[in-house]
């Protein structure tokens, strides 16, 4: 298990549940004093904060709206008012929606580039000027970005796009010893994910997996922690494929 510093605080974006849970819950095993950020669902936001105590970690339910500038901010406050200046950055959240390109409205368009592509930007910018020297900051991405599909143009290109500000941004902190990353989980057995995959689906998913199953949370989370720790210290700038070799 790859360990994190003890004095770190760690914010998890998207946290209540799905990947996000699994990274926190992850985070806080590993040593780190977690934020646990939600959007509406406090009760799993403070279930996985539960979870992490029941390791004996600490961690803090914190309401944020991640496209909304002012919230993201008041996020980064919160951090350190609570456990101190932040050490380990993970944006999370996101939305999915799939229609075709002529189907797409401009509401959709406005809201998924809203909440994937611009709340990155506004995370990176908060956490450039936040975040400690020798920080770590980890952007969820999608393996949808890899892989040209039908009905995900959109969805696809609010991740792509949040993968080059990542890039830049890796370049833009280097001085300052803080890693900058993304990671594209491939598809992945969230509540969300499981909820909508008929048996047949499923196994038509599972067959484009070279490893041959869906991921769990939990796999990802450990590819976070990864570059979260010291471990991780030679790694930045980069996009980190865990989709079992599917892309």
């Amino acid at each position: 298990m790859s360990v994190i510093t003890t004095t770190a605080t760690a914010i998890v974006t998207g946290g209540a549940r799905g990947i996000g849970r699994a990274i926190a819950e992850r985070l806080g095993a590993g040593g780190a004093n977690v934020i646990v950020n939600y959007r509406t669902n406090s009760a799993a936001a403070e279930t996985v904060v539960s979870a992490v105590e029941n390791t004996g970690g600490k961690a803090t339910a914190v309401q944020a709206n991640v496209a909304s500038v002012s919230e993201v901010r008041l996020l980064f406050d919160t951090a350190a008012e609570v456990y101190g200046a932040p050490s380990i950055v993970v944006h999370n959240a996101g939305i999915t929606r799939f229609s075709a390109i002529a189907d797409t409205n401009d509401e959709d368009y406005r809201d998924v580039f809203d909440t994937n592509t611009r709340s990155t930007f506004a995370i990176l910018r908060e956490a450039a000027g936040r975040v400690v020297d020798g920080g770590r900051i980890v952007v969820i991405s999608s393996g949808a970005a890899a892989i040209p599909r039908a009905n995900a143009g959109v969805y696809a290109a609010s991740k792509a796009a949040a993968d080059q500000l990542v890039r830049v941004a890796a370049k833009e902190l280097a001085s300052r010893n803080i890693t900058v990353n993304s990671v594209r989980p491939g598809p992945t057995r969230t509540e969300a994910v499981a909820a909508g995959l008929t048996p047949e689906r499923a196994a038509a998913v599972v067959a484009d997996i070279p490893l041959g199953r869906l991921a769990e949370p939990a796999d990802i989370a450990d590819v976070v922690a990864f570059l979260a720790s010291d471990d991780g210290r030679w790694i930045t700038g980069q996009t980190i494929h865990a989709g079992g070799g599917m892309f």
